[in-house]
């Protein structure tokens, strides 16, 4: 027998309860364990005036942040409204089914004052570390870096070529906030003095974002977002945004494991990384401070015409030569030069060559300098530490760290694919750094929930 219509039948009073309609296995009441906001206030106080009206309560608005990030809701108006009417969203934000949710305009109010100021964001993500840390999540004896690109919120139709770019044109006062930080971090070694070269092309609304066609295809305007990991379980133990350059991501490895020492005491025993970070510099960076480079050498001293490379020279340190193949010695070149336009000019880099007399004489003269009369070989500042790293890349562990850098390229694809940051919203170098910050706190607060699951409640018949 077919069923009478069902109608919605207005009622006085109504029994409900949040609490029982959220599932247990729900992603919020997993995490929900793991979210400490109870420093949040301590470290905001400062930033709030004694007198006047009370302000909105900013672990509400850090709880919705949250919300949005993990379920990629990066839009703080459809953010709003998601939490009005999701049962989920408000039990997780400590909203009942009367309490109203803030205007979207007091998230870009707070974002763009304390919460800057103050560094909150950080000092978010860092209680997540912390906590990851307590639960043995992180050992921090074997780290993996890497980047990714991230779109900027610019285009090329709203952008200036660098012959027509002009930044002592630009008037601070009456820039936007994106410009004003572009001027702010010229001599930032993350922007603007990562590198002397000026981009092609320079966007009017984001002018610090930089202009790349690396993924070869299309260029257009990006970020990227700077991963430092622990490869026991995927933690996310620091990020940084930089310019999308080898030079500032590369330097941001630098204040990355400065960062990490500093406030968890991380020393890490090896840094694994791919060869965009196996330079001289980095290298020689890496050896000084004890951690063994688990990174390719990113060595160009190779040869495309069959003859003997810098590999096949034998070094001695203790007499500073080269030793060839054929048992000659290569001793370093020097000249005292009048004329400071003449001479070597490479900083940090020992020429050593062969005797004239003694190369024309060699049998193997053809496999090793056929158009030359001598052979010389360039020998750079760090060169001891890059034979570390090539040392490193003949053990059975080398291989073993090649594998788990794979991780970091995991987390990228789910940054990117699960809680949807393939374009940035906000702009400038402030911007970019709070959305990395806040998706590398929700991808390390569903790491914890996936590890630690909640037990789960059976319901009574």
């Amino acid at each position: 027998m077919m069923g009478p219509r069902q109608e919605a039948q207005a009622a006085l009073f109504y029994e409900f309860s949040l609490e029982g309609h959220v599932p247990q296995d729900h992603l919020l009441r997993l995490i929900d364990p793991f979210v400490d906001l109870s420093s949040i206030r301590p470290h905001l106080a400062p930033f709030y005036s004694h007198t006047g009206r009370p302000s909105i309560d900013p672990e509400l608005l850090i709880r919705m942040l949250l919300v949005g990030y993990c379920f990629g809701i990066r839009s703080e108006r459809r953010l709003c409204e998601e939490v009005h009417l999701n049962l989920a969203y408000r039990w997780f934000c400590r909203l009942d089914l009367s309490d109203p949710v803030p205007d979207h305009s007091s998230f870009s109010k707070n974002r763009h004052g304390r919460f800057r100021e103050s560094d909150l964001l950080r000092h978010l993500f860092e209680t997540v570390v912390a906590r990851c840390i307590a639960e043995g999540l992180v050992s921090g004896q074997r780290l993996a870096v890497d980047a990714s690109l991230i779109e900027a919120d610019a285009n090329k139709q709203n952008s200036t070529p660098k012959e027509e770019w002009d930044r002592t044109a630009i008037d601070p006062a009456d820039a936007p906030r994106a410009v004003q930080e572009y001027l702010e971090v010229l001599d930032h070694e993350a922007f603007g003095a990562a590198s002397e070269v000026e981009p092609k092309f320079t966007s009017h609304s984001d002018p610090a974002s930089q202009w790349t066609a690396a993924r070869k295809g299309p260029a257009f305007f990006s970020y990227s977002d700077n991963y430092l990991i622990d490869t026991d379980h995927g933690v996310i133990v620091d990020v940084e945004g930089t310019r999308s350059i080898r030079q500032a991501e590369v330097g941001s490895t630098r204040t990355m494991l400065d960062r990490v020492k500093a406030r968890f005491d991380l020393h890490p025993e090896r840094l694994i990384a791919d060869t965009a970070y196996g330079t001289g510099p980095m290298l020689g960076w890496l050896v000084d401070r004890k951690i063994a480079p688990h990174i390719p050498v990113l060595d160009h001293s190779g040869r495309s015409d069959g003859t003997w490379t810098r590999a096949d020279f034998e070094w001695n340190a203790e007499k500073d030569q080269y030793i060839c193949p054929e048992g000659h010695e290569l001793k370093q070149f020097r000249r005292n030069y009048s004329d400071p336009n003449r001479g070597p000019t490479g900083k940090g880099v020992a020429k050593y060559r062969g005797l004239k007399l003694t190369c024309q004489a060699c049998p193997s003269k053809s496999r090793c300098c056929p158009n030359m009369d001598f052979r010389s070989i360039t020998r750079e500042e760090h060169e001891d530490a890059r034979q570390v790293a090539r040392d490193i890349a003949k053990t059975r562990q080398y291989d073993i760290s090649m594998k788990l850098r794979k991780k970091v390229e995991m987390l990228f694809a789910h940054l990117k694919r699960i809680l949807g940051l393939g374009r940035l919203r906000l702009r400038g170098p402030s911007g970019a750094n709070d959305e990395f910050l806040l998706a590398a706190t929700a991808q390390n607060l569903r790491k914890l929930a996936k590890i630690f699951p909640a037990p789960q409640k059976t319901r009574k018949a």
